[in-house]
């Protein structure tokens, strides 16, 4: 039997001997002749945590799965960029033009670096939720792509993969010395600047200690004006097992920097060209050491435990160069240090952050495969504890704007931006899952899972609970989350499935220190205090089918609806940017996504189609002062109009795509050279500040486009040595991956206007074409592998 591994994955109905033995033969080569004539079963992980799994065709869910083969053979610099060429139901919004830090869009729900992005994917790297604590968001670079051995995209609300998992989840699973014995060196270059250096290697000891190693290099100018970027990552694991016993100790480290800078008018593309950026810098910098053990044991051959511990320590600075929003025609004074007031003075603006983040926990569950009531039955039952402390700064330093379009700084600080928090996050979990078959066609499972979550915010500017300005608050979160889901499998090649499931995901320590309509805040530059949100509630309903048909051709159809309750929303309080966070009543996805894969002789090919409609469905008003649909409702303090759009029930939430189409092609031109191709496809989405989808002029929506892309790969026989080349956006196509709303402080040539502002369509373009070739070389791997 071919055994195939999802993340978070284990065997279903194997003796501990036998399991291990397949495993054994499936990744060193032994008895691997009669292992091929037998049909492959994939086993789908029902938790984060290593342990017992199911095969797929009883999983009642859309499962898509990913082996590390696959990621290696595209070149893929990290595991967004895989979903979004070849993943159903995946499209990205490039809102930072960085390859590290897009936003990632499962259907109609997010995975973003970006504070401020309401989120709704949970991401796991061996058993352990990676969102940060502060805001959910998750560092794509810290991901290191030539460690990981597979991964799962688990659609729905499922409850057993905890917090933020609204719309789906990411699980992946890194390499081990026992199954990814050898080693590679890989080195690339190319367009931009951009070179990438890789090396891996694993292998058992003669005391039986497996052991895994990789490092990542890589550093580029960026295709966009003053974007370069730098990118250490290194990994490590060290194991020990035998027939009863796994034990794995993981370490992660990175050390990033990154520019991404942003939206841009565009108005300066046509004038300025296509690599034309709004102000500069925009600089993330990035460091972590995440510290992972997991362990399993079985009992009997029908019970095992499996335990997850974890120490994760990361830091983030952040740089960025913006106009002062606040700078007033009147004020204005081109030198920022002799400036009346630098409020409304000063025509720049460094805005500065850095937060620091350790997290900590522990997880364990016992797996129970015996049969109940003389029919088959897994028994997943487990207990968490999660916890995470976040110290957060920022400030703003005021300047001048250069004829490049930086900031210069003046050495003048604001006092309203200056922000000092402590962030305290707790969360207990208990879960558990049964898979019940009633006979080989009807399997039942029933999940659920109890969330506490509670969050402690310190102001450490104002500590005073009392002082409205103050951040200080505690808050707790509770919530059952239940699932229910039937596979019913009539044949081996064919299944059917339904399921409802609900998760949740609590407010952040951010969302909570920045929930104030008056007193708005800006994203990441200050926060004010901190009325109580809501917990946000996901209910999901999934059916579909999924088998093979004729000449081994796969498919998998699915319908699903997915309905958010206490939806947690920035809005906008001016066109600056502030605002705060605030629960928004409901929101809705309804879809469905389709697939087929296949092999014609020497040629392997997939098509995958879907189709979201994201909408509101609430009423509420967000401010604006660029939509051209905005009323006015009354006048400020100040004395200024404050102007809104009314968003209703059925408006189409921005940055969605109703319609995508994916194709991968692969043929084996000859027996050692194979050409691969992808072609992926988008339709028009609103833009943000457009979520009433009222607005009448430039920038209402941004146009759909289609790209496509070429990699190809020759082997050297037996010599170990490969070479590939990679072509992004073939046809060069001039496209935007997302749009915004927004004003403009300079001229279409990029002539700072003196504290004037002019509307513009914001948009987030998309990289132009660009090539790369590399060399691989591999050395004492198994045959075959």
């Amino acid at each position: 039997m071919k055994l195939h591994f999802a993340a978070g994955s284990g065997a279903s109905g194997f003796r501990p001997r036998w399991l291990a033995l397949a495993v054994m033969a499936a990744y060193q080569g032994v008895g691997a002749e009669p292992a091929t004539l037998l049909p492959t079963v994939e086993i789908i992980g029902t938790t984060p945590l290593y342990g017992i799994g199911l095969p797929l065709e009883k999983v009642p869910a859309n499962v898509q799965t990913v082996k590390g083969k696959a990621l290696e053979e595209q070149r893929s610099l990290t595991i967004a960029d895989f979903m979004a060429q070849n993943m159903t139901g995946v499209n990205v919004n490039e809102t930072q033009n960085n390859p590290f830090q897009p936003n990632v869009n499962f259907r109609g729900f997010t995975a973003s670096p970006l504070l401020g992005t309401p989120q709704g994917l949970s991401v796991y790297q061996d058993g352990v939720r990676i969102n940060e604590p502060f805001g959910d968001v998750v560092s794509w670079d810290l991901i290191p792509m030539n460690a990981l051995a597979n991964m799962s995209l688990m659609p729905g609300s499922n409850p057993m993969f905890g917090l933020n998992t609204l719309g789906g989840a990411i699980s992946m699973q890194t390499k081990r010395g026992y199954t990814h014995r050898g080693g590679a060196v890989e080195f690339s270059g190319g367009s931009w600047g951009r070179y990438n250096a890789q090396a891996e290697y694993g292998g058992v000891a003669a005391n039986g200690v497996d052991y895994f190693f990789a490092g990542n290099y890589f550093d580029e100018n960026g295709w966009r004006d003053a974007s370069p970027s730098e990118v250490r990552q290194m990994f490590g694991q060290l194991g020990w097992r035998n027939e009863a016993t796994d034990l794995s100790l993981t370490m992660s480290l990175a050390d990033n920097n990154l520019i991404g800078n942003g939206l841009v008018q565009k108005e300066f593309l046509s004038a300025q060209g296509w690599d034309a950026i709004n102000t500069k810098p925009d600089q993330t910098a990035n460091k972590m050491a995440f510290l992972n053990f997991n362990g399993s044991h079985w009992f009997n051959d029908a019970t095992m435990l499996s335990v997850n511990a974890y120490y994760r320590n990361a830091r983030t600075r952040t740089l960025n160069g913006d106009v002062n929003d606040d700078v007033d025609d009147a004020d204005f004074n081109a030198d920022c240090a002799s400036a009346v007031d630098p409020e409304s003075g000063c025509g720049g603006a460094l805005n500065r952050s850095k937060s620091r983040r350790i997290g900590y926990g522990i997880t364990g569950q016992l797996n129970f495969n015996q049969d109940l009531l003389g029919h088959k039955n897994l028994f997943i039952t487990g207990i968490g504890y999660d916890r995470s402390r976040t110290d957060f700064e920022q400030s703003t330093e005021f300047g001048n704007i250069n004829a490049s379009r930086g900031v210069d700084g003046a050495g003048i600080f604001s006092d309203e931006a200056e922000v000092g928090l402590r962030g305290v996050n707790r969360t207990w979990s208990l879960f558990a899952t049964d898979t019940f078959s009633f006979n080989d066609v009807y399997h039942l499972t029933l999940s659920g899972r109890f969330n506490h979550t509670r969050v402690e915010n310190r102001d450490r500017l104002i500590p005073d609970a009392s002082n409205p300005e103050s951040l200080t608050g505690n808050h707790s979160f509770n919530r059952f989350n239940p699932s229910i889901g039937l596979a019913i499998t009539p044949t081996k090649t064919l299944s059917f499935y339904g399921s409802y499931n609900e998760g949740s995901r609590a407010p952040t320590a951010i969302e909570l220190g920045c929930a104030n309509p008056d007193q708005p805040c800006k994203l990441p530059n200050a926060m004010a205090g901190d009325p109580p949100l809501d917990m946000v509630v996901s209910k999901t309903f999934e059916g579909g089918v999924r088998g093979k048909i004729l000449n081994g051709i796969g498919y998998s159809a699915s319908l699903y609806r997915t309905e958010n309750t206490n939806d947690i929303q920035f809005i906008a309080a001016n066109s600056s940017g502030a605002g705060y966070f605030d629960n928004v009543g409901k929101t809705r996805r309804l879809g469905f996504d389709l697939g087929l894969n296949g092999e014609i002789g020497k040629f392997r090919w997939y098509a995958g189609y879907s189709y979201v409609k994201a909408t509101y469905q609430s009423r509420f008003d967000l401010v604006s002062e660029v939509n051209s649909s905005r009323e006015v409702i009354g006048v400020d303090p100040d004395g200024e109009d404050i102007e809104v759009i009314h968003v209703g029930k059925g408006d189409s939430i921005p940055g969605i795509p109703r319609h995508q189409l994916k194709l991968r092609g692969e043929w084996e031109a000859l027996p050692r050279w194979t050409i691969g191709a992808n072609v992926v496809a988008f339709s028009s989405q609103y833009s943000h500040g457009n979520e009433n989808n009222d607005h009448q002029g430039e920038g209402a929506k941004v146009r759909g486009f289609a790209v496509v892309n070429l990699d190809t790969r020759y082997n050297f026989g037996n010599t170990g040595w490969q070479v590939f080349a990679k072509v992004n956006n073939l046809f060069d196509k001039r496209y935007y991956t997302g749009g915004m709303l927004g004003e403009t402080f300079f001229t279409a040539n990029g002539a700072f206007m003196a504290g004037n502002d002019d509307f513009s369509a914001l948009v987030a373009p998309g990289a132009p074409r660009a090539a790369w070739v590399g060399v691989r070389y591999e050395f004492g791997k198994p045959a075959g592998r």
